[in-house]
């Protein structure tokens, strides 16, 4: 995986460095797209790897969804007198969606010969889960040391509905922080749109002056407070999502979908609303 983003962020940079170039020979002189041009190059740097990761956090989090009902089956099979191994093979036809596959390969390595052990470390690993391997490390244990697997099983299935449980809640909660990031954005594009619309003309009007360095006249003064506008658009979407994910799901990672949906919306919005 971790040569797979090394990958993807070279290929990435030489792209974003052409674009930069290619910024800098023909769009120098056009100063509202030229920095508009530089901030979607920097966001492009990090969206790819973070899109990457974001798909990885996803396919762990399905594999947890799915780890408390394994358990749960493992317990049930145990209590009808199955050894450990016996029960995995037993469940292993279930579907536990994306799980099933680990399971059948957890099943296979056990028919092969494989310590129950090494095969179940294995299990773990495959599945990227920390979750999943601070459970199998505690079931590896009681299993090498003779404990009562039944009470541990149940154990580790009340300890897992219960992290499901809080989960759940911190969703809920969670949700109307991420509807009052959203609102944020939202009033401040109608102050943005509200100020290029009603604002910047009155101030053409009185005004003639130099603006990021560029002398202007009544004629430019829009285009240029319409490309500064349009930047601050940009970054705000960026980072308003970046923290509406963070807050909702606990990674960056997450809040990409949000920046780029805000970054969307923000855009068109502001574009036709200046048309």
């Amino acid at each position: 995986m971790e040569k797979k983003l090394m990958t993807i962020a070279i290929i990435n940079g030489i792209i974003v460095a052409m674009i930069f170039l290619m910024n800098f020979l023909f769009l120098r002189d056009i100063p509202s797209i030229f920095s508009s041009v530089i901030i979607v190059g920097l966001i492009m740097l990090f969206v790819p790897i973070a899109i990457i990761r974001y798909y990885e956090i996803s396919k762990i989090k399905t594999l947890e969804d799915f780890f408390p009902q394994f358990i749960r089956d493992v317990v049930e099979s145990i209590r009808s007198g199955m050894t450990l191994p016996q029960a995995i093979e037993s469940i292993s036809t279930n579907d536990y969606g994306n799980l099933t596959s680990h399971v059948k390969r957890l099943n296979a390595q056990l028919d092969w010969g494989i310590p129950f052990d090494k095969a179940l470390i294995k299990f773990s690993r495959m599945t990227g889960s920390k979750l999943i391997g601070r459970v199998t490390s505690t079931i590896i244990e009681s299993h090498r040391f003779g404990g009562n697997l039944t009470d541990i099983f149940e154990n580790i299935s009340a300890t897992m509905i219960e992290i499901e449980r809080l989960r759940e809640e911190r969703r809920l909660y969670i949700s109307s922080q991420m509807m009052t990031g959203y609102i944020i954005f939202f009033v401040f594009l109608i102050v943005i749109v509200g100020l290029q619309r009603f604002l910047v003309p009155m101030l053409s009007e009185i005004y003639v002056g130099d603006i990021s360095g560029v002398q202007v006249g009544k004629e430019g003064m829009s285009a240029e407070y319409a490309g500064l506008f349009r930047n601050l658009i940009i970054l705000q979407g960026f980072f308003a999502g970046l923290v509406i994910g963070k807050m909702s799901e606990g990674s960056l990672s997450s809040g990409i979908k949000h920046s780029l949906l805000l970054i969307i919306i923000g855009f068109a919005i502001y574009t036709f609303s200046t048309i």
